[in-house]
């Protein structure tokens, strides 16, 4: 497993007494299931991010063509 907080990027710490995992940076606590669940959703954001990053620049490279290129398709 990595060992990074999924909100802050800091260092994660096992607690073997709580049985959880801890943020040293930003505090949070995560049960090894939440931590799990956690680096989904944050891998799953990443994606959209990178997926409406693209359409950007896709968008503004057709924008910056020109008129022909643009009726050419």
């Amino acid at each position: 497993m990595a060992k990074y907080c999924p909100e802050c990027g800091g260092e994660l710490r096992y607690d073997s007494g709580h049985k959880a995992y801890s943020c040293l940076s930003c505090g949070l606590t995560f049960l090894p299931q939440e931590l799990i669940e956690a680096w989904e959703t944050a891998k799953s954001r990443r994606d959209e991010e990178e997926k409406r990053r693209q359409e950007r620049r896709d968008y503004l490279k057709w924008w910056l063509r020109s008129r022909d290129e643009k009726k050419r398709g």
